[in-house]
């Protein structure tokens, strides 16, 4: 794909900021996806990059992401995301945070900045932890993918692949253990794949089997871009839903679930309990009964892009993100 700027995740982005300062070692990027329902929401990653290029890719594909999540969330929110560029030691120091604080302000409020991986919210301001919300939005979707796939009102007896053992990956094993499911999960880091197991009653799995074992649903809680033509190719599931953004390598990849008759979750829409929280809190217009309100729409928005889906014979990738276009009116 051909863009005005060469960069083949460039979408129309309104906004691109690269943020320097020599004195404290800040490198960081800020993409304005769009503005078209309200400030532009999104955390900030503090992630080592191999190269800067991927640094720039992270921050072009995310901040679209969230303008689709926000929108398809009913927030009054557009689209954006920061990554800083962090040393191979992860460094960060006051002087670091407070430049890129300075940068965001100097924006005017057109980029509404949160926590993401590497910079998590230990301050306790607005939106706090988004991890529990989060992972009771991709709950609620597992069982609307559940309901929808295999004709179940709850997980009890089902078999639950995990990759992932983090914050949002231990909230969906946990909710999902209570209602009965058996759980197999997977982590980069195998101390705490074995703890979620302990707690969940589960088996650890190898990170390099966990997408291809037999289960009812496959759910994918890490870093993105894990489903690929050969990844798609091994599954061996009726379902994919889980909390990791950008799960599909390309779009054609939701083709491909789609031809396997694998039913999939659109990342940004089951994902987006934690910025519905945030954005309840920011905005003053809610309290907890309210998040827990929003959330719970989740499944229902799910229904309808499956619903419109089969109708169409679209996949739910593309049909979930021509509606998202429409919202932010670019249909």
């Amino acid at each position: 794909m051909t863009t005005p700027w060469g960069l083949p995740d460039f979408d129309a982005h309104e906004e691109i900021h690269f943020v320097t300062d020599a004195t404290c070692g800040l490198k960081a990027i800020i993409a304005v996806h769009s503005t078209h329902l309200g400030p532009a929401g999104g955390g900030v990653r503090f992630w080592h990059y191999a190269k800067d290029d991927e640094a720039l890719t992270d921050a072009l594909r995310l901040s679209r992401g969230m303008s689709y999540k926000n929108a398809m969330a009913g927030l009054p929110l557009g689209g954006g995301k920061a990554v800083i560029l962090a040393d191979e030691n992860r460094s960060k120091s006051p002087d670091l945070l407070h430049a890129f604080g300075k940068a965001v302000d100097g924006l005017g409020g057109r980029y509404v900045t949160a926590e993401d991986a590497g910079l998590p919210n230990s301050a306790g301001d607005v939106g706090g932890d988004p991890g529990p919300h989060t992972s009771l939005g991709v709950f609620l979707g597992i069982k609307a993918a559940v309901k929808r796939a295999l004709g179940k009102d709850n997980l009890a007896g089902l078999h639950v692949a995990l990759q992932g053992a983090g914050s949002v990956a231990t909230g969906v094993a946990l909710h999902a253990c209570a209602e009965g499911a058996k759980l197999s999960i997977a982590d980069v880091d195998p101390a705490k794949a074995q703890k979620l197991a302990a707690a969940t009653k589960g088996k650890v799995a190898s990170i390099d089997e966990i997408l291809g074992l037999e289960a009812d649903v496959v759910s994918p809680n890490a870093l993105g871009a894990i489903l690929t033509e050969q990844s798609i190719a091994a599954l061996k599931t009726p379902i994919v839903a889980g909390g990791a953004n950008n799960q599909l390598a390309t779009p054609e990849d939701g083709e491909r679930l789609h031809a396997r008759g694998i039913l999939y979750a659109p990342d940004y829409v089951i994902n987006a309990g934690g910025i519905i929280n945030v954005c309840t809190e920011y905005l003053g217009d809610g309290d907890a009964s309210l998040v827990r309100q929003r959330i719970e729409g989740i499944p229902v928005r799910l229904e309808q892009i499956w619903a419109e889906g089969r109708e169409s014979g679209r996949d739910p990738a593309a049909v979930a993100d021509a509606m998202a276009q429409r919202l932010i009116g670019r249909a």
